[in-house]
């Protein structure tokens, strides 16, 4: 069986923004967003200051999509945790929601996050302007939950991941108990409903 090749404009395209993301990423444990400007993000890259406007348009864009980008290793790793618990509902939420918090928790740049004013830094993309943010994570966890449980009714699967979501930002900025006692106690405040929506 012959692989499928991603075509090279595609390839070269996730290549740079892989690359972008990383230059940015170094530069952020350096010192503050704030600081940072795409002329930056560029000499840091390799590339020309055109050539990242042309791929995000503007800063707060490149913002956002690496705060997404960065995201996508937490969900993966939630993504993971929920497929490890198919056959128990409510374990799969808690693994879900307990992932997520300890693996955000161990990451240098979330510490950064978490560390900056909520003003010019980049927290603002997770909370305060984060409606994208809450958006894409949703979409993800949505469809994972449905693969799971393909005949439990779209609305209250949908509303279950956008909640959980909320709950896991929320806890990440403003964290209390530890990882698996703030799911835990999530598990048994939501436990009728993942009863209820995935059919328990």
């Amino acid at each position: 069986m012959t692989a499928v090749r991603t075509p090279y404009p595609e390839a070269a395209k996730a290549l740079l923004k892989d690359t972008l993301f990383g230059a940015a990423r170094d530069l952020v444990q350096q010192r503050a967003w704030s600081e940072i400007t795409m002329s930056d993000i560029a000499q840091a890259a390799g590339v020309s200051r055109q050539t990242l406007y042309k791929e995000f348009g503007s800063r707060d864009e490149f913002a956002q999509a690496l705060v997404i980008h960065e995201g996508e290793r937490f969900l993966d790793a939630v993504d993971a945790a929920v497929r490890e618990h198919f056959d128990d509902p409510r374990a799969a939420v808690g693994a879900a929601l307990g992932t997520f918090l300890r693996t955000a928790g161990e990451d240098p740049l979330v510490r950064i996050l978490l560390g900056d004013d909520g003003g010019a830094g980049l927290l603002p993309f997770v909370t305060t302007q984060g409606m994208p943010v809450v958006q894409w994570a949703t979409a993800r966890l949505t469809a994972t939950i449905e693969d799971g449980w393909p005949e439990a009714p779209p609305a209250k699967v949908r509303l279950l991941a956008e909640t959980l979501v909320r709950l896991a930002i929320s806890h990440v900025t403003a964290p209390g108990e530890s990882p698996e006692d703030t799911a835990k106690r999530t598990g048994e405040l939501l436990g009728p409903f993942i009863d209820e929506a995935l059919g328990a």
